[in-house]
């Protein structure tokens, strides 16, 4: 009985060290996702990360640790940073792909970069393709990283948010801006454009009566609808919608559309991680599409539902 007694006694006080042993490391890319296959190499031995991204490598002495992967830069860290850290960011290579990826924008070019995309989003006709409401959305969830940048973080999340959105909401208005003076010095002209396959005068004359009779919540709605927002401007100066009357839906409908992004991103984040341990940052290309559904339904709705036999409103 009193050896049966000393050998617990000997597996309880020795069983820590045993758990001490080893180590967990998680192995993520630069957009906050789990790398899988990346082989962590450690005094020629060699552990591979499973699908979460996990590897369990042993504490043993070592100068430094290199991690590779397909499709990623190799990097090399020391034992000691591995194991204060217990996470590596393995950096993935550039691919075409990467341009689907709001987080890229944020990383790549930082505050600067995500004003240039907004103001070409809603004000040149180059620009019908950038992902403004998902950018938005992890611009928010990234606020931080962005006032860093540049140096006015004030400590605060809510102070740091208004900062960014001060300044994408006069990237957003300067760009409807330039996109309703190009329509104006365009929109003369094409009045007199001969009928063609894909342009049609009386098109020209049914948009001017629409935005004469909905035009400030047309230039509102249209902030919240990806494609749309790039073109209302421009059909808004074609049709010479009064430049008062733009100028002041326009401030309104940009103050509301970044506003609502940048703080639903950061707030929705910070409560899914904290009541449920979500973070948003890992699941990203969901949340893009969930955004594209939610902005284009209005438009699928009215495409897809509308009695056809229905004259439309234009």
């Amino acid at each position: 009985m009193k050896q049966f007694t000393f050998l617990f006694l000997i597996t309880i006080i020795t069983l820590p060290s045993f758990a001490q042993d080893s180590i967990s490391v998680s192995v993520l890319n630069q957009y906050k996702k789990n790398v899988s296959n990346a082989t962590l190499i450690m005094n020629s031995n060699r552990y591979t990360s499973d699908k979460s991204g996990r590897v369990t490598v042993p504490k043993q002495s070592a100068d430094s640790v290199t991690i590779t992967n397909t499709g990623y830069n190799n990097k090399t860290i020391s034992f000691s940073d591995l194991l204060d850290a217990q996470q590596v960011v393995l950096e993935k290579q550039f691919t075409w792909t990467d341009l689907l990826t709001p987080m890229f924008y944020i990383l790549y070019g930082g505050i600067w970069l995500l004003l240039i995309i907004i103001f070409a989003e809603t004000g040149l006709f180059i620009g019908f393709f950038f992902p403004g409401d998902s950018l938005l959305f992890v611009a928010g969830i990234l606020s931080t990283t962005l006032v860093d940048s540049i140096s006015l973080n004030t400590g605060n999340d809510f102070f740091n948010l208004l900062i960014i959105s001060g300044l994408c909401a006069i990237a957003g208005i300067l760009g409807n801006t330039v996109g309703y003076i190009t329509g104006k010095k365009v929109g003369p002209a094409m009045f007199n454009w001969r009928d063609r396959f894909l342009f049609k005068k009386k098109y020209l004359h049914q948009a001017k009566d629409f935005y004469d009779k909905n035009g400030g919540g047309a230039i509102i709605m249209a902030r919240f609808i990806p494609f749309i927002r790039t073109f209302a401007p421009i059909v808004a100066g074609i049709v010479n919608m009064d430049k008062k009357k733009f100028g002041f839906y326009n401030m309104v409908g940009c103050i509301a559309w970044v506003v609502s992004m940048l703080f639903i991103g950061h707030y929705l984040n910070s409560f899914t991680k904290k009541q449920f341990g979500f973070d948003l940052e890992k699941h990203l290309e969901v949340i893009v599409i969930g955004i594209v559904l939610v902005t284009t339904a209005p438009v699928l709705v009215k495409l897809f539902f509308t009695n056809k036999k229905t004259k439309p409103s234009l």
